[in-house]
């Protein structure tokens, strides 16, 4: 086990939210093909937290049985990915871009690195694009930002009723 501080996190809207109190174990980063696909994205950081450390504090995730041993929790509403479940463990994994926090969990493996992508060591060489030198743009997503904030929220959209 790794992290002992409690995490909270959930998906972008803010419909589905958890809390982890425990320690978030085998934080680790998956290249499967099927967790490239549920991620959307070229890998997926998990961690493990122990079912009796683990709640779900607002909404229900969707689900979808990716085998016939593992389910993968998603928000119904936004889709962001959330979890990686094996129901007859004592434990299930949080995506750890879920976090609201997830610079606090560093992935300390890597597995199924055989479907890892083959350019990724070329990443440090790419060239960085500039910030904009003007803010207009982002100041008009600011404005107009639908994301649930990096924090527990009684009621979201803030100012509704729960």
């Amino acid at each position: 086990m790794t992290e002992t501080a409690a995490q909270t996190g959930g998906c972008q809207c803010g419909a589905v939210r958890y809390r982890a109190s425990g320690e978030l174990g085998y934080p680790h980063i998956c290249h499967c093909r099927m967790c490239q696909k549920a991620a959307g994205n070229y890998f997926l950081p998990l961690a493990a937290a122990m079912r009796k450390d683990f709640e779900l504090t607002r909404g229900e995730p969707k689900w979808f049985n990716s085998s016939d041993l593992v389910r993968r929790g998603f928000c119904g509403d936004c889709g962001t990915p959330l979890f990686y479940d094996i129901p007859e463990t004592d434990f299930i994994n949080i995506t750890l871009g879920s976090l609201d926090d997830p610079d606090a969990v560093r992935p300390v493996i890597q597995s199924n690195t055989g479907r890892k992508m083959s350019w990724f060591h070329a990443l440090d060489g790419l060239p960085v694009e500039a910030e904009p030198e003007t803010p207009d743009r982002e100041n008009a997503i600011a404005a107009s930002n639908h994301q649930h904030p990096n924090h527990d929220t009684k009621s979201w959209p803030l100012g509704e009723s729960p």
